[in-house]
């Protein structure tokens, strides 16, 4: 038996230390690291049945298509064949479309920075391919933080268990961010309120010491109602604002247009409880806002996620150690993109495709027409919105699509080349966080298994066969790990690659503030609460509630239709928050997470469920303009009326109809960020 250790690779926050058994070259045992400062040894079931994941249905050997497409037959090929195959491909397209007829789609299947981003860029670079927007997750609502604040950086986690108030605004941090959660269970202990604030009754909702249960989209109503009690009262702090906030008096008057009836309507609270809880998070100090990603998958979703950032600022919370916000820490690891991605190797002004809208790229785009896929790092028949046009794309005849994967997942069935992936358990890589403030090195544990490659070695083997003899396509992992902190700032801090090699992780200290107040890098170098940025994204220089769609006035039981209009044929709005067991869809293929999280369901609230002559149990229909899901009705009071809510991603033959839960959601972009709108989805429900 043998030790090893390892960092967990996935879209998560926190980024665990891994500890590994290894016994005759197998992984028998992933648990986490007891020593690493912050995740302390505790790991999600996700990982710990990882074993299963690595020695499980695997692809070990490149394959090519067999038969028609989607009908996910191959025959077993060498890496020679398959390399020059792409190669000749991909060639032949260049000379009668252009190189931008060649699209890459990838986005956090590993967050290892090396697999992630480096090689992959220089080759599609070099080639001239077209661009992807990579905005499928978070851009909405960085963004919006970044109006406020100028760059993603927030409180350093490990100082929240300072706080006496904790809110939880659009997270599910029992299952998204355990360890933000255990630090706030800390400081519970301590004496500390715990506040969740969303449009589902999730297990953190439970947890917390108390639910605000608000209708989708109306997060920014609600930041504006508390701003507009904080201001009525007397509560801000007013000579922080004085100092360090710009626009204050502007949005002072867009938060007196939001007075807790008005609020009331919208979010679907009482207005007692939008006063008790403004008072409560003005009168509280230290308080802490962990603003989580599901907000900010609405049509507003960029504003919205501005204007609750800019709520510490009113209350003068910064100043407080653990008081403020976070949404990203990702600010606080810069790396060297040039020599990382190496955009001078780009020749030419290429057009970008927004991943979102895949579907579109691949059936609508002209002028070259997209005539190759190469998809890395994601699973885009699942996880991509308007699911039903991207597989009517997936589908083409005429469109060569190359799929590096570690197991047949939806889009791999699509493929006319396969190539087998590596784990992370397989390849060396360089590790940031978005939430902690540690950067980490991971070796190999063990050996590729079968003729399993990473993505650098694959992207050198094609870029060779292109004829591409530059040598930043000679590099091996070590080298790019040197160069992505061949920074000043890393120097300032005293940390090497060789000195992060031998300790594994290295935390990054910060000042007790994330800010100089005066000096950020906004547009008035100050905290925004009216940006010019803003105006130049489109939107208006002061924040304001945009809503997105009808709303469900609970106290008459209607719907309001003076907001913006929706087809009134799909009533309900659909959310699909992120399965307790699976990660996006990286997990959906392990058999013992299935057997755990058992099938699909659709929560409904009684109030629409009876007037539908829905029981609990029942075999539902979910559909509106864009595709249906069949799925069994759970009648629940986790949501409120006018939502239904179903958690993803499950691979599409885990459902009835083989129809997932991204068939309903719409392509549409973010009020800001170009991001994803998964939860702006209007749906009927009707019993099978």
């Amino acid at each position: 038996m043998e030790i090893k250790y390892s960092v967990c690779p996935h879209d998560c926050p926190d980024t665990c230390a891994l500890k590994v058994e290894v016994e005759d070259g197998k992984i028998v045992k992933v648990a986490g690291d007891p020593s690493h400062t912050v995740t302390k040894g505790v790991i999600c079931e996700k990982v710990r049945a990882y074993p299963e994941r690595i020695y499980g249905n695997r692809i070990l050997q490149p394959m090519r298509r067999a038969g028609k497409k989607g009908g996910g037959k191959f025959e077993i090929i060498s890496w020679n064949d398959a390399v020059d195959e792409i190669a000749k491909h991909w060639k032949e397209l260049i000379s009668k479309y252009g190189s931008e007829s060649i699209l890459p789609y990838s986005y956090g299947g590993t967050e290892g920075i090396i697999n992630k981003a480096s090689m992959d860029r220089r080759l599609f670079n070099k080639i001239g391919a077209a661009a992807l927007d990579r905005t499928i997750c978070s851009a909405a609502g960085s963004l919006g933080y970044q109006l406020a604040y100028g760059e993603s950086k927030g409180v350093n986690p490990l100082d929240s268990v300072n706080a006496k108030l904790i809110i939880f605004w659009g997270i599910n941090a029992l299952e998204t961010n355990m360890h933000q959660a255990l630090l706030a269970e800390a400081a519970r202990k301590n004496g500390a309120k715990i506040i969740a604030i969303d449009v589902h009754r999730n297990k953190t909702a439970k947890w917390a010491d108390d639910f605000y249960m608000i209708l989708p989209g109306s997060d920014g109503a609600l930041a504006l109602g508390i701003a507009h009690i904080i201001l009525r009262d007397d509560l801000e702090d007013k000579v922080f604002l004085e100092k360090y906030s710009f626009g204050f008096d502007e949005f002072c008057k867009k938060a007196e247009e939001y007075p807790p009836d008005k609020v009331a309507g919208i979010t679907g609270l009482s207005k007692e409880r939008i006063e008790y809880l403004a008072k409560l998070y003005a009168e509280t100090k230290p308080s802490f806002l962990r603003i989580g990603n599901g907000l900010q998958h609405h049509k507003n979703g960029g504003i919205n996620t501005w204007l609750i950032s800019l709520l510490p600022a009113l209350t003068g919370v910064w100043q407080d150690k653990g008081g403020g916000a976070l949404k990203s820490n990702s600010g606080y690891f810069p790396l060297n993109e040039q020599a990382l991605k190496r955009p001078d190797l780009l020749k030419k002004t290429v057009r970008t495709v927004n991943m979102v809208q895949l579907g579109k790229a691949l059936c609508e785009l002209k002028n070259p027409p997209i005539m190759s896929l190469y998809v890395y790092n994601s699973n885009p028949a699942v996880v991509a919105p308007n699911q039903n046009l991207v597989i009517k794309g997936l589908a083409r005849e005429d469109l060569f699509t190359v799929v590096h994967e570690q197991t047949v997942t939806d889009t791999a069935k699509w493929a006319d080349i396969i190539l087998p992936a590596t784990t992370s358990f397989e390849h060396s890589d360089l590790y940031v966080s978005y939430w902690h403030t540690f950067i980490q090195w991971a070796d190999p544990v063990i050996p590729p298994l079968g003729e399993a490659k990473p993505n650098i070695e694959v992207f050198k083997l094609i870029a060779d066969a292109l004829g591409f003899n530059d040598e930043c396509f000679l590099e091996t992992e070590e080298n790019i790990a040197y160069q992505a902190i061949d920074l000043p700032y890393w120097k300032e801090k005293g940390i090497t690659f060789e000195k992060l090699k031998k300790e594994r992780f290295i935390k990054i200290e910060t000042e007790d503030y994330p800010f100089k107040f005066d000096k950020l890098n906004t547009s008035s170098g100050k905290i925004d609460f009216k940006s010019k940025k803003a105006a130049a994204c489109g939107i208006s220089e002061v924040p304001q509630y945009n809503p997105i769609n009808y709303y469900y006035d609970i106290q008459k039981s209607v719907f309001n239709k003076g907001n913006t209009a929706s087809n009134p044929n799909y009533p309900l709005t659909f959310v699909s928050p992120p399965n307790h067991f699976f990660l996006n869809s990286s997990f959906a293929g392990v058999s013992s997470l299935k057997e755990k999280a058992v099938e699909p369901f659709l929560e409904i609230n009684p109030h629409d469920a009876e007037v539908r002559g829905i029981k609990d149990g029942d075999l539902v229909k979910v559909e509106n303009e864009r595709g249906g899901l069949s799925i069994k009705a759970k009648v629940l009071n986790s949501v409120l009326p006018g939502v239904v809510v179903s958690a993803g991603l499950w691979w599409k033959d885990d459902y009835v109809n083989g129809s997932g839960v991204n068939a309903l959601t719409p392509d549409d972009l973010s009020d800001i960020g170009g991001g994803a709108t998964f939860f702006s989805s209007q749906v009927e429900v009707k019993k099978i």
